[in-house]
């Protein structure tokens, strides 16, 4: 008796996604996007999870426009729409609406990619940061970003995005934490307060500055970090009279060394009120730092009973909030939970697991 075998089929394994990320604002003293992208091509690279590809100005001609934290404008878009053609990529993922959106969705679907843009900013940070009265610039600009926003597949985002863009976020932004920020032992607490992040209007840096102006107790604050604003903030220490309280530290890349100043500062402080995410509060958090930071800003929620937190354009709210966290000690316990529930790798996996179903 004979038996009868069907032939045998191979199948070829499928690759893993491909996945492109592209982002204007991506400089060498950057912060939070910077963070999430630098992390997140070390996830592809160790784990192979996905092919990964981050394409910067600095791939294209482009001019430096922002010496303090590197950035550059690209020089016109084709050399982006070539480059997207040429990854054939299956995700593309636009880190903001200014570069050349139009033309980078229209090339991206020309090779069969869907399109996320990544809604790190809003339109009242994007306005506070430009120089001039307010209403010459927010009717333009949310135009504008309803025009970016409108043909992606889909939004990505920590925040609501829906009043600036038209769209709701349908996926997650997530955020996650280097093996650095993870408390230590017991370290030596400084007396100083600690302000890290770009040096600019937006932030909340004045507001904390006049904080600071009119606290009892002349504690020290330390402004770590560089930006458009180094001058105004120099001026306005002085018109304050905090010039012998008030400390200028540049930009510290290190992961570990960011981690430790957090952890010796008496209290971390984070005020501004248009933070998307806020992720130096979330970083200081889990380095078993005492933090304070706007309620409004999505990683206050996440850190929760971590963070001492005030009301939007409340000073004398942040100056209470200042207090309160010099005065406590923080639990290093619930800290390192924070730390080990949070890290890259679990934000990664959850992200990618989103991609594929797009």
């Amino acid at each position: 008796m004979s038996v009868a075998f069907a032939p045998l089929r191979l199948v070829a394994p499928a690759r893993p996604l491909r996945v492109v990320d592209v982002a204007l604002f991506y400089g060498e003293r950057s912060g939070g996007i910077r963070t999430y992208l630098d992390a997140k091509a070390a996830y592809a690279a160790r784990t192979g999870a996905f092919e990964h590809r981050l394409v910067v100005p600095g791939d294209v001609p482009s001019v430096c426009v922002a010496p303090n934290n590197g950035y550059r404008w690209p020089l016109g878009s084709r050399p982006l729409v070539d480059l997207l053609r040429e990854l054939e990529p299956d995700v593309v993922l636009l880190h903001d609406p200014f570069w050349a959106p139009r033309a980078a969705v229209s090339a991206a679907r020309s090779v069969g990619a869907r399109v996320v843009m990544v809604h790190h900013g809003s339109l009242e940070l994007d306005v506070n940061a430009l120089p001039g009265p307010n209403r010459l610039y927010r009717p333009a600009l949310g135009a504008w970003l309803r025009r970016a926003y409108g043909p992606v597949d889909a939004v990505m985002s920590a925040c609501d995005s829906f009043g600036d863009t038209g769209r709701e976020a349908t996926l997650p932004l997530r955020f996650g934490l280097d093996q650095a920020f993870f408390p230590t032992g017991i370290p030596k607490r400084g007396d100083h307060v600690l302000y890290a992040g770009r040096l600019s209007r937006e932030k909340g840096v004045f507001e904390l500055l006049e904080a600071a102006a009119r606290s009892a107790e002349p504690w020290p604050l330390w402004l770590m970090g560089t930006g458009n604003a180094e001058h105004l903030i120099a001026a306005r220490v002085r018109r304050l009279g905090l010039g012998d309280r008030v400390r200028m530290l540049g930009h510290e890349r290190d992961r570990e060394l960011l981690a430790r100043a957090y952890e010796a500062a008496r209290c971390v402080v984070m005020p501004g009120a248009l933070e998307t995410f806020g992720l130096v509060a979330f970083e200081a958090a889990a380095s078993g730092a005492a933090v304070v930071a706007c309620e409004s800003a999505p990683s206050a929620r996440v850190i929760g009973p971590l963070a001492d937190t005030f009301a939007p354009g409340d000073i004398d709210g942040l100056l209470g909030a200042i207090e309160r966290a010099r005065a406590r000690v923080p639990d290093r316990l619930v800290a390192a939970r924070f730390a080990s529930a949070h890290r890259w790798e679990h934000a990664f996996a959850a992200e990618l697991a989103d991609l594929e179903a797009l």
